[in-house]
């Protein structure tokens, strides 16, 4: 873009900065953003894992609404959960399981319906299993039918 300067009448340009990456000057690495969710979690220890249950919908197939303590008490006794962290000796004795481990972070898993410690978060609760409560794997919580 050119500019007339009103006083002398001549064309000034103006300066434009190259887009090109300086040499010898590092870029900065982006920021990785920690949520207060992650940082609420429990870190399991040894042969426990970290489980977060299945959560129902707080509306029915017919359009009816649950309300709160519905959806909570059936989230208390739900026996399908997602694994959302292990511990660091979480399926490591070979002796016990030759066949390695039988779930890993991000599975669906069912486990009895009592099992593990519940633990009260900020929107729900978590459980904490050790590695020999786990019952099943599945691919798809909701083919679990989830009554209390």
């Amino acid at each position: 873009m050119k500019e007339q300067s009103s006083i002398l009448g001549t064309t000034n340009s103006k300066i434009t900065l190259p887009t090109k990456d300086l040499v010898g000057v590092r870029k900065s690495e982006p920021k990785k953003e920690i949520t207060k969710e992650t940082t609420k979690l429990p870190k399991p220890t040894g042969w426990r894992m970290l489980v977060l249950p299945f959560r129902i919908n707080e509306k029915t197939k017919g359009g009816i609404l649950l309300g709160n303590e519905t959806v909570d008490r059936q989230q208390v006794a739900s026996q399908c959960g997602s694994v959302l962290a292990m511990g660091d000796a979480c399926y490591v004795d070979k002796d016990r399981y030759p066949n390695g481990p039988w779930c890993k972070v991000g599975d669906w898993v069912v486990f009895a319906r009592y099992a593990g410690s519940r633990i009260e978060i900020d929107g729900g609760e978590v459980r904490l299993l050790n590695e020999d409560e786990v019952l099943a794997t599945v691919q798809d919580p909701t083919d679990i039918l989830h009554k209390y």
